[in-house]
């Protein structure tokens, strides 16, 4: 665990979950293997086994969840999962058994030991000392703790970067990164490969058979890059896989514009620092390389790991809508989907981007059950101004994320270290020790999680699909676009929110997936599609789906370039509609616009010069050269119904398009109506979660008689809940 900025292209915080000085926001962050190559568009989730449990999720062929160990191995027996990063080998010796009492007290039943362990377990080359980590976990089993076992490779020892510098990252201005603060390897050097897998060999060998043993933890946060000559070897044989020739690579680069012609393999580099943009293919296929090749290296530990110890489920832990990693590609590698979640206590939509991410989590594993495996008990760290939680948030947060598919909530850390970066960080256990309000709040949760032991498993079934791509996202967000105030995350979030503050549930899929089981796909940004993927969404309205696609998509092909024609050119049809012109508005003033009936909204920042093609004109720009034209399309195509939105409404006509479309698909929420404002609904299994995020008290109605599993009181007629307040309903 480490600082988390702002999400990477959405100006907002807590949406994107990424770190401030190891990683720079740019795609791409990461490097990369020989002989990786991207599927072909449209195909790379079509495999069966990707996804399962819901509805439009391709499901696993029966009986192989049986087969694969995975959360339900941990969950069996112990219920929900409740803990957090231990790190014992801060402390001395004589405090582990004060720990553990300490964690028995609290209902602690999990602990990620050993995720920065390296130079412990082994404090000169090919040494190693596992007498301690064997204390710990002996001390752990003793008490019926179980033990989430990380690879201790996320960073290396000082010995290694001193001895083997060229297992230093570089960066792309071409200055070598030191030792003295984490992530500092290149994944591409095989001498960090080497030493990586042999470390986890050994720690796998001995632990295998430990009762502690539960759950395997690999690397940690994978978000690493390096541009060294390594890299660029690497990359340049991972580009020949996908492109073929250097006829291939020429024609998909684009490479007659700026005279950047490749005649040699060896031309062929990292899109480095240059003195102005940098093509934007390359640095497509930079950040497909970079993600693939840290998938690579995930697989080498991750089968060494199983070779040893093949019932025992293998995670790592994702950071939600994180730009640099393809979480699509990664998750069917996991046997369980785990997330750290770090909101911002000052952010108002905090419980929306939390919602988001949790959905997008839950979505990775096929809507398995997932792990939420690092959060704050408090207050971080790593922002400029860092508040604490309030009285309740706590509880909040984790009810919040076990509602929505969450079988696991643990935190980062479980006591509080006295020194180094993370040491005003909060944790389970503070610096002031047991007798405070936060360790009081820790145990109280603690124990009604145990409460909540049916909940384990329990799905959380949906009729709306919002789509999101990784290749799409870091296409649209290069430089020289017409508008960097145009943001896929801000996009996804504007879209969601609609749907969460009406209570309905949502799985997010890739372009590719299977749209059948949902009623209501929503597509709030596609700006890169296959031709594949524009013939599936069309095929998907024609068949009785209702489509929102928002603006800025089908722009351009798998390569980035442009689709000439009128846009979104592989849509045009199934929309009813084309466009001409993008338009960026100015900011210092909103776009006027109208429903069809004359009632007016605003939106802002962009628009688009559209006409209809058989679509009807739901609602037009008001003003200016754009008056009279389309600003909302709605199309019937075949069985079903396609809508395009042709600018960024405001967040109330946002909110009329999504009920309009949720009429169109037959699609209701949690609740008869909407909740109230500040409340979530949503349902997991037969049970009813309802949180307060809200600053005061709010009732809400309910149709039958139910049982709040967290308190036991029998609920009639309407539930009211106090501000943070949280009700878990079974009928």
């Amino acid at each position: 665990m480490a600082g988390r900025p702002p999400a990477p292209g959405d100006g907002q915080p807590g949406l994107g979950d990424g770190r401030p000085a190891l990683r720079d926001g740019r795609p791409g962050l990461g490097d990369g293997r020989p002989g990786l190559r991207d599927r072909p568009p449209g195909l790379r989730d079509r495999r069966p086994g990707l996804r399962d449990g819901q509805p439009g999720l391709r499901d696993r062929r029966p009986g192989l969840r049986d087969r694969r160990p995975g959360l339900h191995s941990l969950t069996a027996g112990r219920g929900l999962l409740f803990g957090g990063d231990y790190n014992p080998e801060q402390w001395p010796e004589h405090v582990w058994a004060e720990d553990v009492e300490l964690m028995r007290a609290a209902g602690v039943n999990l602990v990620t030991v050993g995720v920065f362990s390296w130079a412990r377990v082994e404090p000169e080359p090919g040494a190693r000392d596992f007498g301690w980590l064997d204390r710990v976990l002996d001390l752990l089993a003793g008490a019926g703790i179980a033990v989430d076992l990380a690879t201790p490779t996320a960073s290396p020892p000082p010995w290694l970067g001193h001895r083997h510098p060229g297992t230093l990252p570089v960066d792309e201005s071409g200055h070598r990164l030191w030792y003295g603060a984490r992530n500092q390897f290149c994944p591409s050097s095989p001498v960090y490969r080497e030493r990586a897998l042999a470390l986890v060999a050994d720690l796998a060998g001995r632990y295998a058979g430990h009762p502690a043993l539960a759950l395997w933890h690999v690397g940690n946060e994978y978000g690493q890059v390096c541009h060294c000559d390594v890299s660029a070897e690497a990359f340049r044989a991972w580009v020949r896989e996908r492109h073929g020739d250097l006829d291939g690579l020429n024609e998909a680069w684009g490479t007659t514009f700026w005279s950047q012609r490749y005649g040699d393999w060896a031309e062929v580099i990292p899109p480095r620092r240059a003195p102005y943009l940098v093509n934007p293919t390359q640095r497509l296929d930079w950040a497909r390389f970079c993600s693939d090749a840290l998938l690579e290296h995930y697989r080498a530990e991750r089968d060494v790991l199983r070779g040893h110890t093949p019932g025992v489920p293998i995670t790592t832990n994702f950071m939600g809508l994180f730009k640099p990693v393809d979480s699509w590609r990664w998750a069917p590698e996991e046997d369980v989907v785990s997330n750290d979640w770090y909101p911002d206590p000052a952010d108002p939509l905090f419980p929306v981007r939390a919602a988001l991410t949790h959905d997008l989590t839950r979505s990775l594993g096929g809507g398995r059950p997932w792990l939420l495996l690092e959060q704050a008990a408090s207050a971080v760290n790593w922002r400029p101004h860092n508040l604490p939680k309030p009285a309740g948030r706590l509880r909040l947060e984790s009810l919040q994320a076990v509602a929505r598919g969450a079988d696991g909530s643990c935190y980062f850390q479980w006591r509080a270290s006295r020194f180094g970066a993370e040491r005003f960080h909060s944790a389970m256990l503070p610096h002031a020790g047991p007798d405070t309000r936060l360790h009081a709040e820790v145990r109280a949760h603690g124990a009604e999680l145990r409460r909540l032991a049916e909940v384990a498993g329990q799905p959380v079934p949906a009729r709306v699909a919002l789509v999101h791509d990784w290749p799409s996202w870091w296409a649209m967000e290069e430089a020289g676009r017409p508008s960097d105030r145009l943001s896929v995350t801000g996009q996804l979030l504007a879209y969601y929110r609609p749907l969460w503050e009406r209570g309905v549930a949502v799985d997010l899929v890739p372009p590719s997936g299977d749209l059948s089981g949902y009623a209501l796909t929503v597509v709030p940004n596609l700006y890169l599609v296959s031709d594949a993927d524009a013939e599936a969404l069309t095929a998907y309205v024609r068949g009785g789906g209702v489509l929102v696609v928002g603006p800025f998509s089908g722009v351009a092909d798998p390569n980035g370039h442009i689709r000439t024609g009128r846009f979104p050119a592989p849509l045009r049809d199934v929309l009813g509609g084309s466009g001409e012109e993008w338009r960026p508005a100015p900011e210092d003033r909103p776009v006027r616009c109208a429903w069809a009936d004359g009632t007016p909204f605003e939106a802002r920042t962009w628009t688009e010069l559209m006409r209809t093609e058989g679509a009807e004109p739901v609602a037009v720009f008001t003003e200016g050269e754009l008056a009279g034209s389309p600003a909302m399309l709605r199309h019937r195509a075949g069985a079903g119904v396609a809508w395009y939105v042709a600018t960024l409404p405001d967040h109330d006509a946002l909110a009329e398009l999504t009920g309009r479309a949720l009429a169109d698909a037959g699609v209701s929420g949690a609740l008869p109506g909407p909740p109230p404002a500040g409340v979530e609904a949503v349902r997991r299994g037969p049970v009813l979660f309802l949180l307060n995020h809200g600053d005061r008290e709010a009732h809400v109605p309910l149709a039958e008689p139910a049982e709040d599993l967290l308190t036991g009181a029998r609920v009639e007629g309407g539930v009211t809940l106090a501000a943070r307040a949280v009700v878990a309903l079974r009928p």
